[in-house]
C-alpha cells in the first residue's frame, strides 16, 4: 500500500538528516600533520663524499641534490599525482644575509587526508637542523605534527647532540629518518623522546624523496612498519635499479 504524503516526507528528511551528519563528520576530522626537515647538501661543511659543485652547495636550495633536484623534496613532491603545493615561502636574505631555513613549502594530499610542511636548512646549519628535528618530536602545541621526518646526511656522525636536550613529550610521533646508517646513530634519541619510528636505515644510502612519499601514503593507510618498508624497497629498487632484496637490506627492521 503507498504510504501517505506524510510518512514519505517524513522518512525523505530523515535520510537528508544522515547524510547531513555523515558529512559533518567528515568535515570535522582534521587531516595528519606532517613536518619535515630538509638538511641541504653541502660539500663545503658536511662529512660527506663530494657531489657535483652546483648540487652540493648547501646556499641554494633551489639546485640543491635534496630539495631541487628531480629526486629533491620540492621537485618529487610538485611532480607527484597525491599531493598538490599550496605556498612556498623563502628567506628575505636581503634583511638576514645568514638565515638558517631558506624555503618553507606547503603540501596539501590530494585526499585531504594529510597536509605536509617542509623545511629546507642551510647547509652549514646542519646541527641547527638536527636539533630542530628533535624538537619537534616532542612538540606539544596545537599545531603539533603527527609525524616528523629528517632528510640529509647524518650529521651525528660528525657532531653529538646536547647532553641537556629536552625529552618530555605529551604527543609521542610516528617519524621516518632517511639518511645514511639512521637507526644506529638516532635509535636511542628517539626512544627518549617516545618516537615511533615508521622508517629507518642500516647502511649507506641515498635519501631521496621517493622513500618519504612510498612511506606516507602507507602511513596515511595505517600500515605497519613491515609494510612501509617493502614500499620503501621498492621506491628504492627502481630508483637505484637493484634487486628487491638489496633494496629491503638498506633499511631496518623494525
Amino acid at each position: 500500500m503507498t504510504p501517505p504524503p506524510l510518512r514519505r516526507v517524513s522518512l525523505f528528511a530523515l535520510i537528508l538528516v544522515s547524510v547531513s551528519l555523515r558529512a559533518e563528520a567528515q568535515t570535522d576530522e582534521q587531516p595528519k600533520r606532517i613536518h619535515v626537515i630538509v638538511a641541504l647538501c653541502d660539500n663545503a661543511t658536511q662529512g660527506i663524499q663530494p657531489v657535483g659543485k652546483r648540487i652540493g652547495d648547501g646556499d641554494k636550495p633551489d639546485d640543491n641534490l635534496y630539495w631541487g633536484c628531480s629526486d629533491g623534496l620540492r621537485e618529487w613532491f610538485k611532480k607527484s599525482a597525491n599531493w598538490t603545493l599550496e605556498k612556498t615561502e623563502r628567506a628575505d636574505l636581503a634583511k638576514d644575509p645568514d638565515a638558517k631555513i631558506l624555503r618553507i613549502l606547503t603540501f596539501k594530499h590530494r585526499s585531504g587526508a594529510a597536509i605536509l610542511i617542509a623545511e629546507a636548512w642551510r647547509g652549514r646549519n646542519i646541527r641547527e637542523a638536527t636539533l630542530s628535528y628533535f624538537d619537534k618530536l616532542i612538540d606539544s602545541s596545537d599545531t603539533a605534527p603527527d609525524f616528523v621526518a629528517y632528510i640529509g646526511h647524518n650529521g651525528l656522525m660528525d657532531f653529538s647532540l646536547p647532553s641537556d636536550l629536552s625529552t618530555a613529550t605529551e604527543k609521542p610521533k610516528d617519524t621516518a629518518v632517511l639518511c645514511c646508517r639512521s637507526r644506529p646513530f638516532f635509535d636511542e634519541s628517539l626512544v627518549a623522546r617516545q618516537a615511533s619510528p615508521m622508517l629507518m636505515t642500516e647502511q649507506l644510502m641515498y635519501p631521496g624523496s621517493f622513500l618519504l612519499e612510498a612511506a606516507l601514503e602507507g602511513w596515511m593507510k595505517g600500515e605497519t612498519t613491515e609494510q612501509l618498508r617493502d614500499r620503501a624497497a621498492r621506491a628504492y629498487q627502481k630508483n637505484q635499479k637493484i634487486s628487491f632484496r638489496a633494496a629491503r637490506g638498506i633499511f631496518s627492521d623494525l
